[in-house]
């Protein structure tokens, strides 16, 4: 079992049902997912490029990305519709708790001028939504493979309801 999932079983959520004060243990909210998106604009001009960034970005995920593709034509963006400009990743079950895990303790802290988590990042149902300035930060991500800098953005969807 993942560390950050046994912690969360053994730890935190009787803590967090007891200061909610829910009855029922299934109602504490929980992590239900990860989406990790990057968005690929010179994808249009270079298709080479989606294979590159696949590479690693399945390397850092743990699992293999979908591309995601324009759904209607922007004249002003030179985008055409079913275009390729991005790639994303869903992460449930151990996969999200191992990924969760290292972005907490691994990616964040190394993050140049990290402050904390801005509380304008957080929805109204409790859901996070972290923007990463560099994919070099991850450590399973070659820092000579990498021809350019790409951000990416990482959201966590919680079971909460408000």
């Amino acid at each position: 079992m993942q560390r950050l999932k046994e912690k969360y079983i053994k730890e935190i959520k009787g803590k967090l049902q007891q200061d909610l004060g829910l009855k029922n243990s299934m109602a504490t909210p929980k992590v239900t997912k990860i989406v990790i998106n990057i968005g690929l604009g010179e994808a249009k001009d270079n298709s080479g490029i989606l294979d590159k960034v696949k590479v690693y970005f399945s390397q850092l995920a743990g699992q293999s990305p979908v591309v995601t593709l324009a759904k209607k034509s922007i004249a002003s963006f030179k985008v055409s519709q079913g275009q390729a400009i991005g790639m994303m990743v869903t992460l449930r079950g151990d996969k999200m708790y191992a990924f969760l895990d290292k972005l907490v303790s691994i990616v964040l802290p190394k993050v140049r001028d990290f402050k904390g988590i801005s509380a304008n990042s957080f929805d109204s149902f409790g859901n996070l939504n972290i923007g990463l300035k560099e994919q070099i930060i991850f450590p399973e991500v070659d820092y000579k493979s990498v021809d350019k800098t790409r951000g990416l953005a990482v959201t966590i969807t919680t079971s909460a309801k408000n």
